[in-house]
């Protein structure tokens, strides 16, 4: 009977379908139901595990095992994002269970309630789906099938991240497999999109034919499919087991591979990430010099090229640290910019981001989610000890940080040379929503025209390879479809960013996305107040909490949600993103905006140095003085005016004017105004030609 038993554990220890791989940082075992008999008991003397056959569970001694948050038992117990969430989406039940919850999230999707929906019937269940989209790259088959699949199980609007992705809205659970399994077999992704692992990689989205952005996009594809789950869950969820896929480049397998400097669980499903995966989500930003569209100090590491004097690309600099999300008023919590961790030639980049990403896997925080970001372990060792951890997962020292020239926010948005003969058009989209005669018309060209598009970090979206002949019949429909010319956009809402908050975003305190229009109105009256001209303009991000998801804290005027119809208010941060902001004022209720707006811009007006952006103006002149005068104001002081410009000259043409203002949510004022100024710009083209 003994030798029977032994033989029996031999058996089970040598089944590769029933080996654990535990997480090697934390602890030195693991506890992981096999079946109603069998269960892992921990081994102080091996690395090993013993499996013993009894009756019911054995609770084993935890007293001197770590910390951890719920999430992380989920991520363990998960069967590699597997259990329990299959199990959850074969029931009849509108939403899944709190594990499930927590794993889909790593599949790209968030399970939501609709918080203007509490009818009698309970909460309004339905799922977020966000797709990965290294570069904002998005091909035209999968463009098309998103438009699709947004009228047909969403809310019939696509949405537009801050990191280069879609959003889809409204999915009910009982269509997540046919809407998932859509979206792969037209060749998309939403793997890795959300959860405790490497988000979408950004990189500039302009589809330039130069050397260093070409360089630039590649090296982001392949980080993100270096940080691609392996362990095939989702495949197995969505599609039945089918891998739909192109093949690797040969350096991204062999950097995955490679275990030399011990960063790979050996022989695991899941090289790179165990059974843990990282104690938080993980963001990664690629660029060239001078080109900050993707805000690159805010991400958890940020990837620069170097190139030599002929543009040949050599190289990389590595920032690393950065993050946005905190908790109001906790001192303990705050947004980071990136600082520079070094040089490195460009074989050995797979190799550095690979190294980081274990470091933080191995030291960061798992037991409390608030302080688990990279950010956080960076502030508390230090950048030289950080540095230095590394180094010996990368098996190399780094080279000097290499001199950069100052960075500039660039949007892309109008039309522009891609090279080869083609051109690209960037158009604004407020908010990122695309809905409506925008959406039709979007659809109508991409399809026609057969184009690839590009989405922005800004929420904005490129059309790609369009030929010469075809510029003037796309902007004459885009036109009619009110996507205008760059230049005919309020420079306020050029740069303007706000998260979707309310009413789906459960952490949501107030409004932002829904919010923010109406808010720009306000700033744009207030500047025509205070004599500021139509062509001056700020970064204004909203959120509607303190995660930051729009990078509120990296805007010369965020609002953050702080409370019902109430904000923080950040002053700070710089045109080109290069700055952090500060928080300025709390709990400012919506209706209270221009009393502190209507002072902070008259001052800045008339006090501002030549060229001055409001964000370096405030810093300059310092919160405590800009409170003072806050405080003080009394209003405008008056003043004669050297002109009496009046648009209207009689009452009836003003209330027809607001009349047709109010048709499309503005004032008479800013309508006159706009027709006014297209008038000037007909005409001046007119001329040009």
């Amino acid at each position: 009977m003994a030798a029977l038993i032994g033989a029996s554990k031999t058996a089970v220890l040598n089944d590769p379908k029933l080996q654990i791989h535990g997480f090697h940082g934390l602890r030195s075992y693991s506890l992981v139901p096999l079946s109603r008999s069998l269960i892992v008991l921990p081994v102080s003397s091996s690395n090993s595990s013993v499996i013993t056959a009894v009756a019911s569970p054995v609770k084993p001694d935890t007293s001197s095992e770590p910390k951890r948050s719920k999430v992380e038992i989920f991520k363990e117990q998960s069967n590699f994002l597997r259990y329990p969430l299959k199990e959850e989406l074969q029931t009849e039940a509108p939403n899944v269970n709190e594990a499930a919850t927590q794993l889909i999230k790593f599949h790209g999707s968030y399970q939501q309630t609709n918080r203007d929906d509490r009818g009698p019937g309970g909460k309004s269940y339905q799922f977020m789906l966000r797709t990965k989209n290294p570069c904002g790259k998005v091909s035209n088959k999968l463009y098309l099938a998103m438009d699709d699949l947004a009228d047909e199980f969403g809310i019939g609007t696509l949405r537009l991240t801050t990191r280069q992705t879609f959003q889809l809205h409204g999915i009910i659970k009982k269509n997540l497999k046919t809407v998932m399994s859509t979206i792969i077999r037209n060749m998309g992704s939403t793997l890795g999109a959300c959860g405790d692992l490497n988000r979408n990689v950004l990189a500039p989205a302009a589809p330039i034919m130069r050397k260093d952005y070409l360089f630039a996009q590649e090296t982001a594809d392949n980080i993100a499919e270096l940080l691609t789950p392996q362990s095939g869950a989702y495949y197995d969820l969505w599609v039945d087991g089918e891998k739909i896929m192109s093949a690797e480049p040969p350096e991204v397998v062999r950097a995955r591979n490679d275990n030399s400097h011990g960063t790979n669980f050996p022989d695991s499903p899941e090289p790179i990430y165990g059974t843990q995966f990282l104690p938080r989500k993980f963001k990664v930003a690629v660029t060239v010099p001078t080109d900050n569209s993707v805000d690159i100090l805010t991400n958890d590491v940020g990837v620069v090229v170097v190139s030599d004097a002929d543009g040949e690309p050599q190289g990389f600099n590595i920032y690393v640290g950065g993050g946005m999300g905190r908790t109001h008023r906790i001192e303990a919590t705050f947004p980071r910019l990136g600082e520079p961790l070094g040089y490195v030639p460009k074989e050995d980049i797979l190799y550095v981001v690979k190294a980081i990403v274990v470091t933080q896997r191995e030291n960061g925080r798992r037991d409390d989610r608030r302080y688990s970001r990279m950010k956080y372990l960076i502030s508390e060792w230090g950048i030289d000890k950080f540095r230095s951890v590394v180094e010996q997962y990368y098996g190399k020292k780094f080279e000097n940080f290499k001199e950069l020239p100052e960075w500039e926010f660039k949007s892309y948005l109008g039309w522009h040379e891609q090279g080869s003969g083609a051109m690209f058009c960037g158009l604004h989209v407020d908010n990122g929503r695309i809905k409506g005669t925008m959406k039709k018309t979007l659809r109508e060209i991409i399809e026609k025209y057969n184009l690839s598009v590009r989405i922005t970090p800004n929420q904005n979206i490129i059309l790609c390879d369009i030929r010469r002949a075809w510029r003037r019949p796309i902007t004459t429909a885009l036109a009619q479809a009110g996507l205008l010319h760059p230049r005919y956009v309020d420079p306020l809402n050029l740069t303007a960013m706000a998260c979707p908050a309310l009413p789906l975003c459960p952490l949501a305190i107030t409004e932002a996305e829904r919010g923010i229009p109406d808010i720009l109105k306000r700033v744009r009256a207030v500047f025509d107040k205070v004599g500021l001209k139509y062509n001056e303009s700020m970064v204004i991000r909203i959120t509607g909490c303190p995660n930051g998801c729009a990078r509120p804290y990296m805007a010369e005027l965020g609002l953050v949600g702080d409370g019902p119809n109430s904000y923080q208010i950040w002053l700070g941060g710089t045109p080109n993103q290069s700055t952090i902001a500060s928080c300025f004022m709390d709990k400012v209720k919506i209706h209270d905006l221009e009393k502190v707006f209507e002072p902070l811009f008259y001052t800045w007006r008339h006090k501002r140095q030549q060229g001055e952006s409001f964000g370096a103006f405030s810093n300059r002149t310092g919160f405590e003085k800009l409170k003072e005068i806050v405080e003080k104001w009394e209003g405008l002081p008056e003043a004669p005016s050297k002109f009496n410009l009046k648009l209207f000259a009689d009452r009836q043409t003003y209330e027809a004017m607001d009349e047709l203002a109010k048709l499309q949510d503005k004032t008479a004022h800013q309508l006159a105004m706009e027709v006014v100024r297209n008038f000037v710009a007909a005409q001046q083209n007119g001329k040009a030609e």
